[in-house]
């Protein structure tokens, strides 16, 4: 393919390839439709996301509690967003601005503010095709799921046989080994394994062979946890014993990358539920620790905080077992993902995954990559404009290489390594 000839072009192919390039979803919450209610979608659950839930509480009046809204049906829940965040207030919030844009993208009559229209229309989707029309509106491949051995509700599907999807793969979460260990042994114990709480080899061999277990049942893609700010490594006491006697070894042997989300403040305000989470400045250190002693593992690693970002993207230039990726959680703005990918782009090049939904709810995918599209559009126009005007001369082929590697070729070949 020839070399374009002038910058206006190379920008426009720039645009052209972000919009047409198939995105791979690292990391979702989402699950197969044959787990039943495990698997949220409709415009009830959009309205009453924990983003959302949060926001209501700043402006709704103070007749309203967490207590009473938490007793309430979903749809009541949902009325009570829609007319606070929505009628009463502008839905400028990225969160509840993506509501609009997912229902604007399905087709339906956002500027009418017909809620219990819009209603009628979800209750007419079957959702093995409604997951089907959002993910060709998000334009995804497939997704990888958020799967935990240590949920009930998670357990009952896949010991029933439920499946997955080409629509989706697996991940193993395991928090609880390593923030809670006793809660976790109790599990793994009444699962038929021989632990105790006490850390010695025995426990440690049936945390192993739970996990693998567990990989070999539902085959996933990496093992995942989300950590606090305050994790550290070396010296985090239980849970680096835990990282270098179970996760570690279990990673290695199944050749996946363990991912780490690190930064969270679990319920920092426990009446707003999933929504009372907030965010801390992590330690990098931590992640160029595990790097350096277990240079044969690979880590997958996103960060809450956005002043971690920097230091983070400058560890990942020193280990090529580290993979940085996402804009999570409250960095899942346009102002900060536009600085985000503009800084890894300088300090990374195309390594580097620049984006996940980390959708709790199917329909979020709709809107979390109709967002993210044109800001890494703007950014790699201005990227490769830079180097036209320093002498380079991209062919379209070459950037259509170079925005796959940012949604999901990088992560995939990085999977292989």
């Amino acid at each position: 393919m020839s070399t374009l000839k002038d910058k206006a072009s190379v920008q426009a192919a720039a645009a052209r390839a972000v919009a047409e390039t198939t995105i791979t979803d690292i990391h979702t919450h989402l699950f197969p439709p044959d787990h039943g209610n495990l698997l949220l979608w409709g415009v009830d659950e959009l309205l009453t996301y924990h983003y959302l839930v949060a926001e209501l509480f700043t402006v709704a009046p103070k007749s309203i509690t967490p207590e009473d809204f938490w007793k309430m049906p979903k749809q009541r829940q949902a009325d009570l967003i829609w007319e606070h965040v929505f009628l009463r207030h502008g839905p400028l919030s990225e969160a509840a601005r993506g509501v609009i844009t997912t229902l604007n993208q399905l087709g339906l009559d956002v500027a009418g503010r017909d809620l219990a229209g819009i209603r009628k229309w979800f209750a007419q989707q079957k959702v093995e095709q409604y997951m089907d029309k959002a993910f060709e509106l998000a334009g995804l491949d497939y997704a990888i799921m958020t799967n935990d051995p240590f949920q009930p509700a998670e357990v009952a599907q896949w010991q029933a046989g439920k499946g997955t999807t080409d629509r989706l793969k697996t991940a193993l979460r395991i928090d609880p080994l390593l923030v809670d260990w006793h809660g976790a042994a109790r599990t793994i114990q009444a699962a038929g394994y021989g632990i105790t709480p006490a850390f010695n080899d025995q426990s440690f061999q049936a945390a192993r062979k739970f996990l693998l277990d567990w990989a070999k049942k539902i085959k996933p893609v990496y093992l995942a946890a989300s950590l606090p700010p305050s994790f550290r490594y070396p010296g985090y006491g239980l849970t680096e014993q835990v990282l270098d006697n179970v996760v570690i070894p279990v990673a290695r042997e199944l050749a996946v990358p363990m991912a780490m989300m690190i930064g969270v403040h679990k319920l920092v305000n426990p009446r707003l539920g999933l929504g009372g989470d907030a965010v801390g400045v992590a330690d990098v250190s931590a992640v160029t620790g595990l790097c350096s002693r277990h240079a044969d593992v690979k880590f997958l690693v996103t960060m809450l905080s956005r002043l971690n970002q920097h230091e983070l993207c400058v560890a990942a230039r020193k280990f090529g077992n580290l993979h940085v990726f996402g804009c999570w959680w409250y960095c899942n703005n346009p102002s900060i993902i536009e600085e985000m990918t503009r800084q890894r782009l300088e300090l990374l090049g195309t390594a580097f995954t620049c984006q996940h939904s980390d959708a709790r709810v199917l329909d979020q995918v709709i809107y979390k990559w109709s967002h993210t599209r044109p800001i890494v559009a703007k950014v790699l126009a201005d990227k490769y404009g830079d180097l036209f005007d320093a002498g380079w001369r991209p062919t379209e082929q070459e950037i259509r290489r170079d925005v796959r590697s940012l949604f999901g070729g990088m992560f995939e070949e990085f999977c292989r390594k």
